[in-house]
């Protein structure tokens, strides 16, 4: 056993623990340590380098923990698996690479809760800018001089182009950037590739700084527990080449496990609910609701065959692989973009304040994984609810650190969630079965003509899908009973020497992939732990249905073809599509007076069409 003296130690060298790392020992009189339980995201990987090779690492247990649910029972009581990223730069090292900060009105929420009042937009944006480089351009919204480069989708394939068209004709709006004034509508997605390569956390934050001399990174190294000395945590054990050492850190453990982890670990220290502590036989340091509140964003694909050769589909046969990877060496072709190029948000009816369903659109039908992909050509559109009250738990079954916890999502358990999911599946139908894809769709493949009632539609969903992947909120920032985490230094309360950054801190899922508010939560935090004067507050508008704000920003002429006090509609005003040959749901969509916009046309809908030879 050696022991060493750190004054951070950074446990999981993720999302949030890449930027920490770089953040941290900027200081170079403070040394910092990053264990990573994973192996190091190699150059020459192009599983996780190559942005279309994203359903490579799903599941292999080289990149992947591997977590399964228990049974859910609103799903038939099947588990749902869930990948989480095992190798250096997290989960941002294997992720689909969607950059969405989520709405400004999810941190109002957030700043709602006491003591939270400094979590809100005007206080969370600096952060957000300061991590960024938006190619498509800086402005009050968006930054520029970032370490996390961000690359706009081209989005100019003939499906992308019918999928605008499409959203149009349902009589949903454009939007210039989900990420800047207005997240409602439908647009190019930015995403965390830069060149044909994937820009991780680690990739962004930690090699750029890895040979400072005050920075020790260290892969391969399985945190095993907490060291507590009262209600101190002194430091961790490890396990890496068969040793167990032990650093004892003078200030500062910073766990950054991630919504699964980090509870895990909490637990095994004593840091948890006492009762179930105590039953097994788990010494208690701090009576604390840590591993509830788990939240998270469940999805499906909408499927449709393409009478057009117009997919990526041919791309998947292996006679092709060879020359996807020269082209994607040469920073071109397929391999170059992760596909997810374009989507957009809504809201589900007109009693929701802000969006509450997601939209992905990806120009072939395909599992998240790799799996099942249709035949011949096709393209799908990946749906979910954002903000569903169901809530789960993360708990340890064990005092064995190996052992992964009991993970319950309890998806589909609520009222209120079952009937978001109904209203999400008519809304995503809707804008598929609009003229603009009258030309590309065969029908639809998945749910299928068969799936047409509510409880068609519930009964598929329960069967048929997945997590997005975003787990989150099981040690919730607040100072109410409810609450791990001390929203104004990161530290887990009644509890000294440690502190939680990652997506567990949040009291509530975003509105989208949570990639990027992990990073910008990880970003304050590092003020806060270092002491420094926190940013300024940025006062910017932002979008707002129902309180007549102009649909782009203040002073923009666009603004004078739109009525300010006519909104977007929600899903329960849309333009309904024609209906489905063979008849179909008649509540499938509702009639509205709407406003359009110019459709997209011309190069937008020009070229892409791979042969099939």
């Amino acid at each position: 056993m050696t022991e060493q003296t750190w004054d951070y130690v950074i446990v999981g060298g993720g999302s949030a623990g890449s930027a920490l790392g770089n953040r941290l020992s900027a200081d170079p009189g403070t040394k910092v340590l990053v264990l990573e339980a994973g192996r190091t995201d190699f150059i020459v990987d192009p599983f996780i380098h190559m942005p279309a090779a994203l359903p490579y690492p799903i599941g292999n247990r080289l990149y992947d923990w591997k977590y399964e649910s228990e049974p859910e029972p609103y799903m038939g009581g099947r588990r749902v698996y869930h990948a989480r990223g095992k190798v250096l730069g997290g989960s941002s090292s294997i992720n689909g690479m969607i950059f969405q900060r989520g709405n400004p009105m999810d941190l109002q929420r957030w700043a709602q809760d006491e003591g939270m009042a400094s979590w809100d937009y005007a206080h969370c944006l600096p952060y957000f800018k300061r991590m960024e480089t938006c190619l498509a351009g800086a402005d009050a919204w968006r930054g520029g001089s970032g370490p996390l480069v961000l690359e706009r989708g081209p989005a100019d394939t003939p499906l992308f182009g019918a999928f605008f068209e499409a959203v149009q004709e349902a009589g949903y709006p454009l939007t210039d950037d989900v990420n800047g004034y207005r997240q409602e509508g439908f647009a190019k997605f930015d995403r965390n590739v830069h060149r044909a390569r994937r820009l991780s956390a680690a990739r962004a934050y930690l090699h750029p700084v890895k040979n400072r001399k005050n920075l020790t990174i260290e892969t391969l190294a399985t945190v095993t527990g907490l060291t507590t000395r009262g209600s101190r945590v002194t430091g961790v054990d490890y396990l890496r080449g068969g040793r167990l050492h032990r650093h004892a850190a003078a200030r500062e453990v910073v766990l950054c496990g991630g919504a699964f982890g980090s509870p895990q670990l909490l637990q095994l220290a004593g840091i948890g609910n006492a009762a179930e502590l105590q039953q097994l036989g788990i010494g208690v340091v701090a009576d604390l609701p840590v591993g509830e509140n788990l939240q998270d964003h469940l999805e499906v694909y909408i499927q449709h065959a393409s009478k057009q050769p117009v997919s990526i589909a041919p791309w998947l046969k292996r006679r092709h692989m060879p020359r996807i990877g020269l082209e994607w060496l040469a920073r071109t072709g397929v391999g170059a973009s992760n596909h997810f190029e374009a989507g957009g948000f809504i809201r589900s009816n007109d009693r929701v304040a802000w969006p509450n369903e997601m939209f992905h659109f990806l120009p072939i039908a395909i599992r998240y994984d790799g799996s099942q992909p249709a035949a011949e050509h096709g393209y799908q559109v990946h749906i979910g609810p954002m903000f569903s009250d169901v809530r789960g738990t993360v708990k340890i079954r064990s005092t064995d650190p190996r052992q992964h916890p009991e993970i319950r999502f309890n998806y589909l358990s609520t009222e209120n969630d079952r009937r978001e999911w109904i209203e999400m599946v008519r809304a995503a139908r809707n804008i598929l079965e609009q003229p603009a894809f009258a030309p590309f769709s065969a029908g639809e493949i998945s749910p299928g003509p068969s799936v047409e009632t509510d409880d068609e539609i519930l009964d598929w969903v329960a069967r048929d899908a997945e997590t997005a992947l975003h787990p989150s909120c099981t040690a919730k920032m607040g100072v109410g009973r409810d609450s791990v985490v001390d929203p104004g230094s990161m530290r887990v309360h009644g509890v000294d020497g440690v502190r939680v950054v990652d997506a567990s801190v949040f009291p509530y899922v975003t509105n989208g992939n949570i990639y990027a508010p992990v990073m910008m939560v990880a970003e304050k935090a590092a003020d806060l732990i270092m002491g420094n004067t926190p940013l300024a507050p940025l006062d910017v508008p932002y979008y707002r249905a129902g309180e007549g704000m102009p649909l782009y920003p203040p002073g923009d002429p666009r603004n004078d073809a739109w009525d300010a006090t006519t909104d977007p509609p929600s899903a329960a005003r849309a333009v309904p599509a024609p209906a489905r040959t063979g008849g179909g749901d008649p509540a499938l969509a509702r009639p509205a007076e709407v406003r359009g916009e110019p459709a997209m046309t011309g190069d937008a809908r020009a070229g892409f069409t791979p042969s099939d030879g």
